[in-house]
């Protein structure tokens, strides 16, 4: 718990230092597309998984360096985790994994100016604290359905816990903006192995594809 909360720290520390020289603020949200790796050293085993729909919200930041280049920062709500389904003969079984981190992106951002419309491209390293995280899971078996839901536990131990809070990855994305207004599209390549069980290999990797619409405000 202490790790996580000097985690939380520097996030905020980074971000609102970082916004505070920034040229340019932003607001931003959208869907966010999420799934996973999860493999061993013999097996893969989130090829059947299918993407989880979710959200992401919050503010950026932006520091110019060039009129071309600029480092672009922000904190973010961020959905992540799986869908699993399961249907024959009519019976069906879905699990569902969602979890909720708080991501610091750090990224490269390169501007390129058409008239009207500017088109950007981003790439940089992300850092996410998990906040929360729910498993469910449902079947349909002969008409009738049963359904479970349970918390997340986070932490590193690989009796008691789930997952670790812990994320980092690779952030990258493109988009376009006119005026104030911007669109993009965004793909979070997770690093981190967020699984405390790590035996034979054993990994968990988050992926996410974002889709977000935004608003800027700010001098040139």
């Amino acid at each position: 718990m202490k790790k996580t909360v000097k985690i939380m720290m520097l996030v905020v520390f980074v971000a609102t230092s970082t916004g505070s020289f920034a040229q340019k603020f932003g607001l931003k949200g959208g869907l966010n597309l999420s799934n996973m790796l999860v493999k061993d050293d013999d097996d893969t085993y989130s090829d059947d998984y299918e993407m989880n729909p979710g959200y992401h919200v919050g503010v950026t930041a932006e520091y110019p360096i060039s009129d071309m280049l600029s480092f672009e920062t922000g904190l973010l709500l961020s959905t992540k985790g799986f869908k699993l389904s399961e249907e024959e003969d009519g019976d069906k079984a879905e699990l569902k994994l969602n979890l909720l981190y708080l991501d610091l992106p750090l990224t490269a951002k390169a501007t390129f100016d058409f008239g009207v419309a500017k088109f950007y491209g981003l790439f940089g390293p992300y850092l996410g604290v998990g906040l929360s995280g729910k498993s469910k899971f449902e079947v349909t078996f002969s008409g009738e359905t049963e359904s479970d839901e349970e918390d997340v536990e986070w932490g590193s131990d690989e009796d008691e816990d789930d997952l670790k809070r812990l994320d980092y990855g690779l952030a990258m994305g493109a988009g376009v903006e006119i005026n104030s207004v911007r669109i993009g599209l965004t793909y979070n390549l997770g690093l981190a192995n967020i699984s405390p069980y790590s035996d034979d290999g054993f990994k968990m990797n988050n992926r996410v594809i974002g889709i977000s619409v935004g608003y800027t405000f700010g001098g040139e």
